[in-house]
């Protein structure tokens, strides 16, 4: 059986009655799973020991837990014929080992994905069960989490799916209470009140008990493998219509608030949207300008180059205030990348560029940022004798990371080098939000008709997923489909990480100012900050340390 349901609506006090009625009727084996094993020891101190101390049918068939008696211990409780084992899904051993009739989960999706190394928790729990065949029970409950990885919901999908249908108290038409049929005034909580579908009279609170008493399951899905009920906070007696509105309104305007909301109140998985861009979308958006008509919002100019293993390929973008972007063309310089050829080409592609804007300006590459997941020795001894000019080696983590890290890092492995671990997660995060916003706001992006459709293709191949770690923790991963290429989304991290970076090392500031007199000016100038412009007009010296190594490296050869 499984309960997918919103919190405090009773899925332990089911529990409990199940316990109870095997220790009074049906004597067998009992397994408690608990998500950890300091929940399990919390379940039996403040909710089992209460209700065998209480309920005088079954507290002569436990040991009473003051005596010395070992039948009666913190996690398992044993009576004639049987016994209650609780255990935490965290802990392996304590899934092994005895056969048990009847198996319960509590909250299986704060289970972790395994029990130690030896597989999913469930699976260890139902296996359990394997030597009684048909006398075998399993319950799962809990409140569910993220939709597509959460272990109720799947648990649900596969059952017959029964929901409670309450008849209308105007015209009798059976339903199910949902959120979308809740009728609110005016953003006003105290109005909410569900609205039948079928009559279309509004139901109030008071209208609930006796619907309750008059409601029946329902299957959705006969067809199912086994029984699995869904239970939302608008059934609760416990709470009226406007108390989950105004859960509801609390929670409003925060994603983390409102999936807690969804998954604890209307005990349905939370499903991400994310942000989804169509690369038809993008293609859209394609400009008439060039390297010679940039629009004058174009403040500087970054470079993304990532590196392969017989190309390496580079995006020039010009950014503007607000983090407004403007794609100014993409390129590919092919070659072996462990010779010196193509590396020489792409020190003349960055030094040669110049890109002139429709205000007379004339701009150049003031930040590029090179991948060192391939060819790293030799992306490592391009980019050392030109730190200078902005030119940083740099290597993709994922994670909730900052884009940009606060401290560089020396090389252990290529000593005399640097490198900058920028979040690679975070900033396609940010890039696809920017991808949607529309024209015309802050922060939104531009493309030439440099761009063909290949490259918008590439660069909105990959998706976001949510999975649960092995700590029981939600993460996010960034996913892309096998035998697809994103190298252009690489090319545009890389070219933001460098925008990022100015604003970090070199005290970027992307604004517009107007310089005294000039209030009148219809095309003021647009200057970055002066630290940058020193910055570039510095020598690009060899490290002597990484000169040293180098120079006893190879004369050590010969």
């Amino acid at each position: 059986m499984a309960l997918m349901s919103s919190a405090q609506i009773g899925k332990t006090s089911i529990l409990k009655a199940i316990i109870g009625y095997h220790i009074h009727v049906d004597p067998c084996p009992i397994l408690m799973v608990q998500p950890t094993v300091e929940m399990a020891e919390t379940f039996s101190k403040d909710r089992l020991s209460p209700m065998i101390r209480d309920t005088p049918v079954i507290s002569g068939k436990v040991s009473d837990a003051k005596s010395r008696d070992s039948n009666n211990t913190i996690l398992k409780k044993n009576f004639p014929g049987g016994h209650v084992t609780m255990v935490g899904a965290n802990a392996p051993a304590g899934l092994a080992s005895r056969p048990i009739r009847i198996v319960l989960c509590d909250e299986v999706d704060r289970y972790p994905p395994s029990a130690g190394s030896e597989g999913d928790p469930v699976n260890l729990a139902r296996k359990r069960a394997i030597t009684f065949r048909r006398r075998r029970r399993m319950v799962m409950v809990s409140t569910p989490t993220v939709a597509g990885a959460s272990r109720i919901e799947r648990a649900f999908l596969a059952s017959d799916q029964r929901r409670y249908h309450v008849p209308c108290p105007h015209c009798g038409h059976r339903h199910v209470l949902k959120w979308e049929n809740v009728s609110i005034s005016g953003d006003d909580p105290e109005t909410a009140m569900p609205r039948c579908p079928e009559c279309g009279a509004l139901i109030e609170h008071k209208h609930k008990r006796e619907m309750l008493e008059a409601g029946e399951w329902i299957a959705e899905n006969p067809e199912g493998k086994y029984p699995g009920f869904h239970l939302n906070e608008l059934y609760s007696p416990w709470r009226t219509f406007a108390d989950v509105a105004a859960d509801y309104y609390a929670a409003k305007g925060n994603p983390e608030e409102e999936k807690a909301w969804w998954n604890t109140s209307m005990g349905e998985p939370f499903a991400e949207a994310g942000v989804c861009v169509e690369s038809n979308t993008l293609l859209e958006k394609r400009q008439n300008y060039d390297v010679d008509t940039l629009p004058a919002g174009v403040i500087c100019v970054t470079a993304g180059v990532d590196v392969q293993g017989d190309r390496l390929e580079i995006e020039f973008v010009g950014w503007g205030a607000g983090a407004e972007s403007w794609g100014i063309h993409p390129r590919i310089l092919r070659g072996n990348t462990g010779e010196a050829a193509v590396w020489t080409m792409l020190d003349d592609a960055l030094a040669s560029a110049r890109f002139k804007t429709e205000d007379g300006r004339m701009l150049r590459v003031i930040g590029v940022c090179v991948d060192s997941g391939h060819e790293t020795q030799n992306v490592y001894e391009f980019c050392t004798p030109r730190a200078a000019r902005n030119i940083w080696a740099i290597k993709g983590q994922e994670g909730a990371r900052p884009i940009w890290p606060r401290k560089i890092t020396r090389s252990r492995k290529f000593r005399g080098h640097v490198v900058r671990l920028i979040g690679v997660d975070s900033a396609k995060e940010t890039i696809y939000s920017r991808f949607a916003i529309e024209d015309g706001k802050p922060g939104c992006c531009h493309f030439s008709m440099e761009y063909e459709e290949e490259w918008f293709i590439q660069a909105t191949v990959e998706t976001m997923v949510t999975s649960i770690d092995t700590r029981g923790r939600e993460t996010r991963k960034w996913v892309k489909p096998r035998s697809v290429r994103n190298e252009a989304l690489d090319c545009r991290v890389y070219a933001y990480a460098a925008m990022v970076g100015l604003k970090v090392e070199r005290g970027l500031m992307l604004a517009r100012q107007y310089l005294p007199g000039m209030a009148s000016a219809t095309e003021p100038p647009i200057i970055a900050a002066e630290s940058v412009k020193a910055e570039a007009q510095k020598p690009a010296p060899l490290a002597p340390l990484a000169r040293r190594r180098s120079q006893s490296r190879y004369l050590g050869r010969t």
